[in-house]
């Protein structure tokens, strides 16, 4: 097994054990030299390890026997929309998946928004899990942004390693747990676009694409 295999199984487990994902939820892929490697389908994310990971190629091709996870089809088409993009967190975390069942964008509420590359985060429109009609509205979603929400379903977050996706994805789930907390004393008040602009300027020496 190769140790990029090696780090995407880590990774899955580590999405458990940091609180985004639970049981089979979820899933994490990385850019390959032939397409990409990503978690298996229906397993429990606790429990991965490196021979589970299944090869992709850009056509959704996987090796007989191995069942890539029903998602593969954003991941395909991020690492083809965004060649800086090396790696994809999806999770369910409980504070993305409540913010994404009220199909709110993530507003600049907080600088830290400008993490994903933006004034605020999307929340793509909904579509069934494992669709390409799924991948089209995230696609549109994550222009010039590298995290987006998914209306009725949770987060997903691109990064230049997977430890950069996996960071990002803590991030955003950090953000929607703030933001609805918030939300239920007032209405929180917003960053204008210029302050947003002077944060996303600081941003680029930040690392926040990593």
């Amino acid at each position: 097994m190769s140790e990029q295999t090696s780090q995407v199984a880590e990774t899955a487990r580590r999405s458990v054990a940091l609180g985004l994902n639970q049981g089979t939820s979820g899933n994490v892929s990385a850019r390959a030299p032939e397409g990409f490697l990503i978690t298996p389908s229906g397993r429990d994310m606790t429990a991965i390890d490196a021979a589970e990971i299944v090869p992709l190629d850009m056509n959704g091709a996987a090796p007989a026997g191995l069942k890539p996870s029903s998602e593969w089809r954003f991941h395909r088409d991020i690492y083809a929309a965004f060649p800086e993009a090396r790696a994809v967190v999806h999770a369910h975390s409980p504070f993305a998946v409540a913010l994404a069942c009220l199909r709110r964008d993530i507003p600049p509420f907080h600088y830290m928004v400008a993490m994903a590359g933006g004034t605020d985060i999307r929340c793509a429109s909904y579509a069934t899990f494992g669709t390409q009609a799924l991948s089209d509205v995230v696609i549109t979603s994550l222009q010039n942004r590298s995290a987006c929400l998914m209306a009725n379903h949770g987060l997903l977050a691109w990064g230049r390693s997977l430890h950069g996706a996996l960071a990002l994805a803590l991030e955003v789930e950090a953000l929607c747990g703030q933001y609805l907390r918030a939300c239920q004393v007032g209405e929180p008040v917003l960053l204008s676009a210029a302050e947003m602009a002077e944060v996303l300027e600081k941003f680029k020496d930040y690392g926040a694409r990593d």
